[in-house]
């Protein structure tokens, strides 16, 4: 049976990121996506010029019609952009999601610097989803907001390590991208093990999406039923090659391939 993973997150008009990135993730490892969207964004690989969030009863309405009638054994949350839509996701998931395994990717900031999380939403996110979580995947920026404190090196990752088991999700990826240096070193926090994922950096200006493409792979091999790790692994192993392949598309930081697991066909004739 297909693995069902249902995406609660938001949409990117440029195709980069969010629900986009996430169809197209679980579409190229043989999964079903399903969607809920959180929030309309206005962008291309230059930045988001704006953000339009639906009622929160309707989010929660999509989630609990897909659930009720496709079910899912996995769910991706990406973009949650205020309190509103924070509150309705994480009632959504009690009440229909029970057992079900969530991974949760914290979408605070864009590529380009963008705000995509409130102020006031903060202490709300916080205190709300990382307890529903199988895993959370924050960058260094994003951590450094969940914990309230720097995160910018490897010393400062080993470090957090306490502090991240304390958010109260099952086990964290830490992720290593905004490092410093030619290493990207990833950590794995479960409750009693730390596995480090270490890879060289790939030099691209395109990478636009990455979170959101990591999220997606590894919670699309959670629905496959992989153990935790295997997922973790294969999906940064997926992330790594649409980096490398990327079409080089947009003037700012630009789009992945997300279909390089997928078979060519002939090109039509031009």
């Amino acid at each position: 049976m297909v693995g069902r993973v249902l995406i609660v997150a938001g949409s990117d008009s440029g195709g980069g990121a969010g629900i986009q990135a996430d169809i197209k993730t679980v579409t190229a490892l043989r999964g079903y996506a399903m969607t809920a969207i959180t929030a309309l964004t206005a962008q291309n690989t230059e930045g988001v010029f704006g953000v339009h969030a639906p009622p929160p009863a309707f989010v929660a309405e999509q989630m609990r019609l897909v659930l009720d009638d496709i079910g899912a054994d996995c769910i991706k949350i990406g973009m949650l952009h205020n309190v509103g839509v924070i509150e309705a996701v994480a009632d959504a998931l009690e009440a229909y999601a029970k057992g079900v395994p969530v991974v949760i990717d914290p979408v605070m900031v864009a590529k380009g610097g963008a705000p995509l999380l409130e102020p006031d939403a903060i202490s709300v996110y916080r205190e709300r989803m990382p307890r529903l979580a199988t895993l959370m995947t924050p960058n260094l920026p994003e951590a450094a907001v969940l914990l309230g404190r720097p995160m910018a090196s490897v010393a400062d990752q080993d470090a957090a390590v306490d502090a991240v088991r304390a958010l109260g999700s099952a086990a964290v990826l830490l992720k290593g991208g905004h490092l410093e240096g030619p290493e990207v070193r990833d950590l794995l926090i479960e409750a009693d093990t730390v596995t480090a994922f270490q890879n060289s950096r790939i030099a691209s200006r395109h990478t636009h999406g990455t979170g959101c493409t990591l999220a997606s792979a590894i919670a699309s091999g959670v629905a496959d039923g992989m153990p935790l790790a295997t997922a973790v692994a294969r999906a940064i192993e997926y992330v790594r090659e649409a980096i490398r392949t990327a079409p080089g598309l947009g003037r700012g930081h630009g789009p992945l391939n997300h279909g390089h697991t997928v078979r060519s066909f002939p090109r039509a004739p031009r």
